[in-house]
């Protein structure tokens, strides 16, 4: 089978300079009256604003399952802004673009097989999809200090986190009841098929839920789900029509039953179904281009957004005289592991 490897999302700026008390890198967003065409290239409009460069080159934990993914890349990353809207351009590279996601596969016995290789963690980190995020601080207080890390707790030596047994490397929450941090997610299989970028938000819950301070925005409808059924050892649904784009995933819009006929071995059937995600949660409209060596993302948000919950899940650019902190990371076909950096970043609005 020839499999296809894509690489995840990290950005945030590298021109910390090695001193302990380094002043931090801020990226400048420069007023545009032009329109922004959302598509994954990095078009001349770009030109007007000043990219900061963001070196990353942490890993939370190596995997014992032979991985061999990306240990450090560079972000360039420029931002952009009008009356109504803030825009983003992020590029880095990544040898290898990877869009499986627990992919079928039709086997020479003529079964289906899931295609899995999880590490010590229970995660993924072979048959998975690039990833990029960029944590936005929203009120956490000590994120200015120390940025996504703030938020991100590890097991003890005893392998206990807030008194849990956890086989996970470590888990985000924020440090107090009502502190909460804007987390954006990019996932080349999941959303960029839909043109989006997962809205999401971390906040102080603990081990009550399985994600712990990872939740995602309210949404009305849409979004990604398996393709699979308890019990059942074949795909659930499959692209009425197939295609090459759409190898990985079903798309909701073309989904129908699966049906194994004309299937021969080594034939793949996407592990997830998608479909554009509706509501609060799809307030960020998102496309990224793989191309020599290199992944170019696009993003579009509302300078204020104004759901019911937007005041504790979306960071709100409403003082465009004020500093917005933030930290990037991306994953190289990897469900947790993420290449990322120490401390914050900041961001201003030119006038």
């Amino acid at each position: 089978m020839n499999k296809t490897v894509i690489t995840c999302f990290v950005a945030t700026s590298a021109l910390l300079t090695p001193m302990a008390n380094a002043a931090i890198a801020t990226l400048e967003s420069t007023p545009v009256s032009q329109q922004v065409t959302i598509d994954g290239v990095s078009d001349d409009v770009w030109e007007k604003a000043k990219p900061i460069n963001i070196k990353l080159d942490e890993l939370p934990y190596k995997p014992d399952n032979g991985y061999e993914g990306q240990k450090d890349t560079e972000v360039e990353m420029r931002s952009m802004y009008d009356g109504e809207n803030v825009y983003f351009l992020l590029r880095w590279e990544d040898p290898t673009m990877s869009l499986e996601r627990y992919p079928w596969v039709k086997q020479e016995d003529g079964s289906w097989k899931s295609m899995k290789n999880k590490d010590h963690t229970g995660h993924e980190n072979t048959f998975y999809e690039d990833k990029a995020s960029i944590f936005w601080n929203i009120n956490s207080k000590g994120f200015k200090k120390k940025g996504c890390d703030k938020s991100c707790h590890m097991p003890e030596d005893n392998g206990l986190l807030e008194g849990v047994k956890a086989t996970s490397a470590g888990r985000h929450y924020t440090s107090k009841k009502g502190e909460t941090v804007d987390m954006w997610h990019w996932k080349a299989a999941r959303t960029n098929t839909n043109a989006q970028m997962d809205d999401q938000y971390v906040n102080h819950s603990h081990n009550e839920n399985k994600e712990w301070g990872r939740h995602s925005d309210d949404k009305t409808g849409g979004g990604y789900y398996y393709n699979k059924e308890e019990g059942r050892d074949t795909p659930v649904w499959m692209n009425k029509m197939q295609s090459p784009e759409n190898t990985y995933w079903v798309k909701e819009s073309l989904k129908v039953p699966f049906d194994d006929v004309g299937f021969k071995p080594g034939d793949i059937i996407g592990g997830h179904v998608t479909g554009p995600i509706e509501g609060p949660r799809a307030d960020i409209k998102a496309l990224a281009v793989h191309k020599e060596g290199h992944w170019t993302l696009e993003i579009k948000r509302k300078l204020v957004t104004s759901h019911e919950n937007s005041k504790t899940q979306d960071v709100q650019f409403d003082d465009l005289s004020k500093a917005y902190f933030f930290g990037v990371t991306v994953f190289d076909n990897s469900q947790i592991n993420h290449i990322h950096h120490t401390k914050s970043y900041k961001m201003v609005f030119q006038k």
